[in-house]
């Protein structure tokens, strides 16, 4: 009886039917976040290569470079999967079937980006981490010209 009464409540006052791109339906996309959290795997891998190794006995200088060396590893991992969270998010949510015939490379560009987080994960490679900045660049333009507008590239810290 409480079924039928709610089956007839719902005939009565439908609810409206809504469509979202994704669980939110914010409409707010922006490849920004994942130029800074690129640009800064970037910047740390960078500073592990140029840390220098402390002489093996002087016990606080090792303190001290394992303290850093630890910090910058820990940061590096985290932006980069910061990166490819907002990539993913970018991939999954904004771009859309139509968007293949401007961009046919599309979901290589992303799965080749989101690749190249995990690299940067595992490895103090300067060079994955620059191609991950370029990548995002790419998607960045992807990005910007699949909304009809010219955003300007830029990075914080110029290389």
């Amino acid at each position: 009886m409480l079924n039928t009464l709610i089956s007839k409540l719902k005939n009565w006052f439908p609810a409206e039917e809504v469509q979202a791109h994704c669980d939110g339906p914010c409409g707010v996309y922006d490849p920004s976040t994942s130029r800074i959290t690129a640009e800064a795997v970037l910047s740390m891998t960078q500073k592990l290569i140029a840390l220098d190794l402390p002489n093996p006995n002087d016990k606080n200088a090792v303190i001290a470079y394992n303290n850093t060396f630890s910090r910058y590893v820990a940061i590096k991992e985290e932006q980069a999967h910061k990166t490819k969270e907002e990539l993913l998010v970018l991939w999954t949510d904004y771009f859309k079937p139509v968007h293949l015939q401007d961009f046919p490379d599309l979901h290589d560009t992303f799965w080749k980006a989101t690749k190249l987080c995990s690299s940067c994960k595992v490895e103090v490679s300067e060079t994955h981490a620059k191609e991950l900045v370029e990548m995002v660049k790419k998607i960045h333009d992807m990005f910007w010209k699949s909304k009809g507008r010219d955003v300007s590239w830029y990075l914080a810290k110029p290389s």
